[in-house]
């Protein structure tokens, strides 16, 4: 069985876009750049900030003194308007409360900044007792290094193969790949199936309440030889 399920944050829990984009197009505008949809920064996210920005950047202006400065307006913007749009995925928190029933642990490893990693976590999950909510801290490489999962690891005390990873991207498979734990990807976040399967999700699903199948070792072993 699976004690303990990480979770991926944008794009897995919380449907974030909306807000994300918003953010990073008041900074660009603020600092005299072009904006982007709201629909093109699905391909933006997923490795931490400071890469979001300087990815809708123009190339020739992704030096550190101009990323720094849309990065600060971002976060200004994000930590004021980070809630207007985003929401739970359907499914999610009934989700949650049926794994926090069954013993199971549950934790957040997102690329999102720290502070802004709580507060949200906070604001839309208050009934859930996450035993660790990990985000981008400063000298901690982003995923898909492995350091998050290590550390929330070290707070929870499960071993590695009593450890499920649900994730939106190829980001997060090969995160969980590199710590060497199993991975479910989610269809309804922010990347295409395509993803999930090029980076070798050992199962993917299609609804919240499949990842409750997975928590039976067996049962995952029989999603990873579908899938694979």
């Amino acid at each position: 069985m699976k004690r303990l399920v990480i979770f991926d944050l944008d794009g897995t829990l919380l449907n974030t876009i909306e807000d994300l984009g918003h953010a990073a197009n008041y900074a660009l505008a603020k600092n005299g750049f072009a904006t982007h949809t709201i629909a093109s920064y699905r391909f933006f996210v997923g490795n931490g900030v400071k890469r979001l920005i300087s990815r809708v950047l123009p190339e020739e202006q992704r030096g550190e003194e101009v990323v720094a400065a849309v990065l600060r307006d971002f976060k200004d913007y994000y930590s004021a308007h980070g809630c207007d749009c985003t929401r739970p995925y359907d499914g999610i928190p009934e989700l949650l409360q049926d794994l926090q029933d069954q013993d199971v642990r549950l934790a957040v490893a997102s690329n999102k900044y720290q502070l802004a990693t709580e507060a949200i976590i906070a604001h839309f999950f208050p009934q859930v007792d996450f035993v660790a909510v990990e985000g981008q801290r400063d000298g901690v490489n982003v995923k898909p290094d492995p350091s998050i999962v290590f550390a929330i690891l070290a707070q929870a005390r499960v071993p590695k193969a009593e450890v499920l990873y649900v994730g939106d991207s190829g980001v997060d498979m090969e995160t969980a790949r590199r710590a060497c734990i199993d991975s479910a990807g989610v269809t309804w976040g922010f990347r295409p199936e395509k993803e999930l399967v090029e980076y070798h999700a050992g199962a993917i699903v299609h609804k919240p309440g499949d990842i409750l199948d997975l928590l039976d070792d067996c049962v995952l072993l029989s999603q990873l030889k579908a899938v694979n």
